[in-house]
């Protein structure tokens, strides 16, 4: 008789969701790009997340504040709270810049996490703050925020000489001392405050000298711009060099190449150039 016996495959269980997972998401304004940037952390890191068999995401925290000392991370400090009530076990986020707003508070919340045994993996460096130690935590993260700064620092200069470059810089319209914001923004002779400044220009060109100007015009009672009995001698040096007084404006200027000048007639000149 033929045997008639069946085999059943039993598949296997699959693998426990064992270690609880929070995601941690900062942008620093409310614009249309840094809201994007955020749905785009929060997607890339969900994903990672789905991908470990062991990993059970628990919960996202997303924090909208500004770099300044002493905004407001609710989200921040409701994760650090998870994790000493040990319902966090990992926390994810995209990069190092978006843990904190800057080296002092990264390293602070990545020791309050190292007591607890939490560690926190960047996507972005591809760091575990569970593979390296302290030393190493400090020094790839003061490299990677002076890194950031300088390129900060060169965006900005960059967008100014754009901005210089269209005549759109707010640098162009600023006030100065004989200057005032009409209702449009663009800059106007203060009468009063010209007088004074033709005055500081003459006695330069009677041969005084900037401390001999200081002093006239305290003799004279002429109040500074800050509404002072006395003038500092830096006031002076700088409205003896502001191409502003003869219809002119400088940006950007290294002493080298890179300087703009809006063609004469961006603003009333109050001195003539002869």
């Amino acid at each position: 008789m033929a045997d008639n016996k069946r085999i059943h495959y039993i598949p296997p269980l699959p693998p426990k969701r064992e270690k609880r997972v929070g995601i941690y998401c900062r942008v620093s304004t409310n614009s249309a790009d840094q809201l994007k940037s955020l749905t785009a952390q929060v997607s890339a890191l969900t994903r990672m997340t789905a991908v470990n068999p062991k990993w059970l995401l628990v919960d996202v925290y997303i924090d909208i504040a500004s770099s300044k000392t002493g905004s407001s991370r609710k989200e921040f400090n409701r994760m650090l709270n998870d994790c000493k009530s040990r319902d966090i076990e990992i926390i994810l986020s995209k990069s190092i810049s978006r843990f904190g707003r800057d080296t002092v508070e990264v390293l602070e919340a990545l020791n309050q996490l190292k007591v607890l045994g939490v560690p926190v993996i960047f996507d972005q460096e591809a760091i575990n703050t569970a593979d390296i130690d302290d030393e190493l935590m400090i020094s790839i993260i003061e490299s990677i925020a002076q890194a950031e700064n300088e390129s900060r620092g060169d965006n900005i200069k960059w967008g100014i000489k754009q901005r210089a470059a269209q005549g759109t810089s707010k640098l162009y319209n600023r006030k100065c001392y004989g200057y005032f914001n009409d209702a449009d923004g663009n800059l106007a002779i203060d009468e009063k405050e010209a007088k004074n400044v033709r005055l500081i220009f003459n006695l330069y060109l009677q041969g005084k000298s900037v401390l001999g100007i200081v002093k006239e015009l305290e003799r004279l009672g002429i109040k500074s711009p800050t509404g002072k009995a006395t003038w500092p001698k830096r006031t002076i040096d700088v409205m003896l060099s502001n191409e502003k007084y003869m219809g002119n404006v400088r940006l950007l200027d290294n002493g080298k190449h890179d300087a703009y000048y809006l063609a004469e007639g961006n603003n009333p000149a109050i001195i003539s150039k002869v």
